[in-house]
């Protein structure tokens, strides 16, 4: 074997960048196609990582959807971005699939919808992390003035648009995607000169769906650490502004998981733009890491939510009915009342009709 071509035009190419971790393959064509590595790591954690994902992901959006006062201008960004981590945790099975058989089965339309949708996904969570940061400064910074904008209806549209601008960028994958007869895989294949368009469009997605966005992101936020410092020498905190440093601690915090998560990915492309990485097991093992760590990202964003916000909390317990060991329910505790004694039985409670919230109040849309 003579190793993993990283740059060929032959390897999965996506809308983040080119996902060499889809399909190995050799550096000459006329060869057979190489085994996918790693095959009982793979079985393991990508079934894992799928379940706690999807899991994760349709609880999110189900609570956001399902409670009235969860529908709040910032959880209507957390619900667009859980939506973009379903997508994407959504393409596991076929990757997977394709992995086990070293072929893809299922045609070369389900090709160009898997490969459009994957990269669709990867784009929307960028784009609505940033302009989740952006909704953060107009917060913060323009508390007044941007009230009136900021608005669940207004977030719904922006929301559409993070979509449409993510399909348009992600045309080339939908055009040139297919099923390739030499390997048998669901790739894309550029027209000549292939070096050229390959590199160009790792530039352009790496730029658009991943640099670019994380330069706006960076300046909001740092807008709103100068404005809140001197907004905290002028006066003390009010109810208001801690809620607000409060959601912008949530959003802040996402950010930099998904930026952890992510710049390994990108930098390595980058890097292999510049200096050709050697096609090694070592290498590639790495690089299978680091393509995981893209879908961990998926998993630990409704995980986050729980920790971070108090809302989504209670609402995934009204939701899951968690309970104590002693058989009284946690919706029960919040709400103050305690038995008496311990119940022999755990007692069943009915969470149609709850609330998710005990005493909280929405602020200004936060």
């Amino acid at each position: 074997m003579d190793g993993f071509n990283w740059t060929s035009t032959s390897v999965n190419v996506t809308g983040a960048s080119s996902k060499l971790h889809r399909n190995y393959t050799y550096n000459n064509s006329s060869e057979t196609q190489a085994p996918m590595p790693f095959g009982v790591v793979t079985a393991v954690i990508y079934p894992i990582v799928f379940v706690v994902g999807f899991l994760g992901n349709t609880l999110v959006i189900y609570v956001v959807v399902r409670y009235a006062k969860m529908k709040t201008v910032t959880n209507m960004y957390i619900l667009n971005l859980a939506l973009a981590d379903e997508l994407y945790i959504l393409g596991i099975p076929f990757l997977g699939t394709n992995s086990a058989l070293s072929y893809w089965p299922f045609g070369d339309f389900f090709c160009k919808v898997y490969m459009t949708a994957d990269a669709m996904s990867q784009f929307s969570s960028t784009f609505c992390l940033t302009v989740m940061s952006i909704d953060r400064y107009l917060a913060v910074v323009y508390p007044i003035r941007s009230s009136k904008w900021r608005k669940p209806k207004v977030a719904k549209v922006f929301n559409g648009m993070v979509w449409v601008v993510a399909f348009l960028i992600v045309l080339p994958v939908t055009i040139y995607s297919h099923v390739q007869e030499n390997f048998d895989t669901c790739n894309v294949t550029w027209p000549d000169p292939t070096d050229l368009w390959s590199i160009v469009f790792i530039l352009y997605t790496s730029i658009l769906g991943f640099f670019g966005p994380l330069l706006v992101i960076s300046l909001c936020y740092l807008i709103i650490v100068i404005k809140v410092r001197s907004a905290g020498v002028r006066a003390g905190l009010t109810k208001r502004r801690r809620s607000e440093r409060k959601v912008t601690r949530m959003v802040v915090v996402i950010v930099l998981v998904f930026v952890l998560c992510w710049l390994p990915f990108f930098t390595a492309n980058l890097v292999n733009l510049v200096y050709i990485i050697p096609e090694t097991n070592s290498n590639a093992t790495v690089y299978f890491f680091l393509v995981i760590l893209t879908y961990v990202n998926s998993c630990a964003n409704p995980i986050l939510y729980g920790f971070l916000s108090d809302n989504f909390k209670q609402s995934f317990q009204k939701v899951l009915c968690s309970y104590k060991p002693n058989g009284v329910s946690t919706t029960d505790q919040m709400r103050g009342r305690q038995t008496a004694t311990k119940a022999v039985q755990m007692e069943v409670v009915d969470c149609r009709d709850a609330e998710p919230f005990t005493s909280k109040t929405v602020v200004n849309g936060q």
